[in-house]
């Protein structure tokens, strides 16, 4: 089996080093660079268990920003994202490497200097990726206990985030956008209707469910089939919400930039009957 040869350790959880197969390659890893030598080979089996980043842009953007982390946090975070991939039914983007690195070492320097940021859209996310949320909230509790800091629910929230852009390859600026765009209809909602969600109730997750996955058929094209004498009977029984679904999807439409099918209405107009119906209970 090929082995990795050190090329310059960064600090004792980072080094570089040369692979044949692999080329140049960053190593992450708890105390892989403690008592290293330029030149010294790593067996690749016991490089297995560390964090492997070949992509260039990637390897770049992590030694830029090793320097500015001290140790402690960076082996709390190395540490995590090991929990998350231990946890994680799928395998883990690299870009996770940099992109939570960075989150939570600056998360942790703000909480420090008493600087906690609001996690608007922590409610939608919890029931948008219940199992990503689930193994952000073991994350947030490790990092408590391992720092002196105390880092909040919402950036249970952000990590969620992460954990599901790694697992799924999808852009975490994709991701945050759509977050904030159910949090807009779920706002346009509240507005219309006169009314404030209870975050934990069934109705509440049942639309933001029906939302997000509105918003995934939008964006792949996908047809729902038109119940035509449905969507009849729904303009004119229920006027109010049959208008609010339409004003929903135009929403949808401006910020997604992809049209949306008249079928989408029926569904939406439904839900929004249910919770009309529930309030009016």
């Amino acid at each position: 089996m090929e082995a990795f040869i050190v090329k310059k350790v960064l600090n004792n959880n980072v080094l570089v080093a040369s692979h044949p197969r692999y080329e140049e390659t960053v190593l992450i890893g708890k105390g892989i660079g403690f008592n290293r030598k330029k030149g010294e080979p790593i067996p690749q089996a016991s490089a297995e268990k560390m964090f492997v980043l070949k992509n260039e842009t990637e390897q770049e953007q992590y030694m830029k920003l090793i320097p500015s982390i001290d140790n402690q946090t960076l082996e709390v975070v190395i540490s995590a994202i090991e929990m998350i991939r231990s946890r994680a039914d799928s395998p883990l983007n690299e870009h996770i490497h940099v992109a939570l690195t960075d989150h939570i070492a600056f998360a942790i320097d703000r909480i420090r200097k008493g600087l906690a940021v609001k996690n608007p859209f922590v409610a939608e996310t919890k029931i948008l990726y219940p199992r990503e949320y689930e193994i952000a909230c073991e994350v947030v509790d490790y990092i408590n206990e391992a720092t002196d800091v105390y880092l909040p629910e919402g950036e249970a929230g952000f990590i969620a985030l992460h954990i599901h852009s790694a697992v799924t390859d999808k852009q975490l600026s994709e991701l945050s956008r759509h977050s904030h765009l159910i949090g807009q209809l779920i706002s346009t909602v509240e507005h219309e209707f006169k009314m404030t969600f209870d975050k934990d109730s069934i109705h509440y997750m049942r639309l933001v469910r029906h939302l997000r996955y509105t918003i995934d058929r939008v964006l792949t094209g996908e047809k729902v089939e038109e119940p035509e004498k449905l969507n009849h009977f729904l303009q004119q029984e229920y006027p109010r919400c049959y208008n609010l679904s339409w004003k929903l999807i135009k929403i949808m439409q401006q910020a997604l930039q992809k049209p949306v099918y008249e079928a989408e209405a029926v569904y939406l107009t439904m839900h929004l009957q249910r919770i009309q119906t529930k309030m009016e209970s």
